[in-house]
């Protein structure tokens, strides 16, 4: 145990330990080790339950110890969020990783918290199915990790968001309640929506164990076209009025790389008629512009920012942003003053107006470069979340300022987790 670790804390760890083995079996508790860390806090115990209500068992029991527990799935995005204030127990969905119930002629799905995303598309795939959904690396993302990180993609702006795909879930509560909502009901939380409430709530209420989806089926054929704009201003014209036609496009994004023109790409999904159709009109939206079809690779352009932030972590930041779609021209105006050549930056930006910055360059620069975007967003009414910062970089609250909305999600937090056994301090206003 660390050194800092009083002795009553100890003790209760060490209970906690023999209580979690009898309840899993031994060979899923462990002692945590530096690749456990969560925002520089090192856990002492990580535990493996193999069934729901073992789950629930485990949490009440660190709930009772007074131990806090940090919930995680594949551990893709372990690092958004503020460190958390206290981290004694990691809690690992890994082994609930089974389809629950797979209602094919409805559309629908109910898989475990572990299920990972490729796991999951590749069962869905088989019958010609998909949960419409493109997050961040989904060989390693579970279900649960990216429902409480809200994790979603390009494909957002045609089929909606996670709250628009989700249509049921099983949390776990801290006093050992397996609360669903959604199908057959075990418990109601009354007066709360729990699939909604849970996703991007970033495990601080519950631990997801499971949750049902709407699919689509997959698409006959697919389409990428690109077009390389003259300046951003042009990209921001282009996008609104792709957006504003009776394109039947899934995804549209714009990707930003410092002293480069701007590249905007375009996504249809129809059969191969209908995409003939579709690329014809949207060429002459985009004329004179030059267009190319350069393959479905650059849909990846989030992903290649999220893993260089990871890949280069001493010297690179990323956040995500959100804003309206007819700001994403100042939003860039206002990246390159900030910056003034003193940080390279690249950008990748939905139509939806949601998007990711990546920064590379002197982590001194970046505190700074972070704090003026979030104060322009937030000042225009969107926001900025840092989802990777280096070790050495200035103390910088993830999330920004949670406006008037803070003392409902303190409330909602009191009712569902009142001792803040659950990632104590990493989401919003230090919930």
């Amino acid at each position: 145990m660390d050194a800092g670790i009083s002795s009553q804390s100890t003790h209760a760890i060490a209970v906690f330990e023999n209580s979690a083995r009898a309840i899993v079996g031994g060979q899923y508790v462990r002692a945590a080790n530096a690749g456990d860390i969560v925002g520089g806090v090192q856990p002492q115990i990580v535990v493996e339950p193999g069934t729901e209500q073992e789950l629930a068992q485990i949490l009440k029991l660190a709930n009772d110890g007074d131990l806090a527990v940090i919930p995680r799935g594949g551990g893709s995005k372990a690092a958004w969020g503020n460190p958390p204030q206290r981290a004694e127990v990691v809690l690992s969905t890994a082994r609930l990783n089974a389809f629950v119930e797979y209602a094919w002629s409805d559309l629908t799905v109910t898989v475990e918290a572990g299920c990972t995303v490729k796991q999951l598309r590749e069962t869905l795939a088989q019958v010609g199915q998909r949960l419409a959904l493109d997050p961040l690396w989904p060989s390693r993302a579970t279900v649960g990790g990216v429902l409480s990180s809200n994790d979603s993609g390009s494909l957002r702006l045609r089929f909606g968001s996670l709250r628009d795909l989700i249509i049921g879930v099983t949390l776990a509560l801290p006093d050992g309640t397996l609360a669903k909502s959604g199908g057959k009901v075990v418990k109601n939380v009354a007066g709360y929506d729990l699939p909604k409430l849970a996703t991007g709530a970033l495990g601080t209420l519950g631990i997801i164990t499971r949750a049902t989806f709407r699919l689509h089926p997959m698409p006959q054929e697919t389409c990428t076209v690109s077009c390389l704009m003259r300046d951003v201003g042009e990209a921001q014209r282009l996008l609104l009025a792709v957006q504003s036609s009776k394109l039947a496009h899934s995804a549209l994004q714009i990707r930003f790389v410092t002293s480069m023109p701007p590249q905007m790409d375009v996504l249809f999904e129809a059969t191969q008629a209908g995409l003939a159709a579709q690329v014809e009109q949207l060429k002459a939206i985009l004329a004179p512009s030059a267009v190319i079809e350069p393959g479905p690779a650059v849909w990846n352009a989030r992903q290649e920012l999220h893993s260089a932030a990871r890949d280069n972590a001493s010297n690179s930041a990323l956040a995500k942003i959100s804003i309206l779609p007819a700001q994403i021209a100042e939003t860039y105006e206002t990246l390159l003053a900030i910056t003034a050549n003193r940080v390279h930056f690249q950008a990748v930006v939905q139509a939806t107006g949601v998007g990711c910055v990546y920064l590379e360059g002197a982590p001194t620069e970046f505190g700074h470069a972070l704090q003026s975007l979030r104060a322009k967003l937030e000042a225009a009414g969107g926001s900025l979340m840092v989802a990777h910062r280096p070790t050495n970089m200035a103390a910088l609250d993830a999330w920004g300022d949670p406006g008037d909305a803070l003392p409902l999600m303190r409330a909602v937090k009191q009712q569902f987790d009142p001792k803040s056994t659950l990632n104590p301090g990493r989401f919003v206003g230090g919930i």
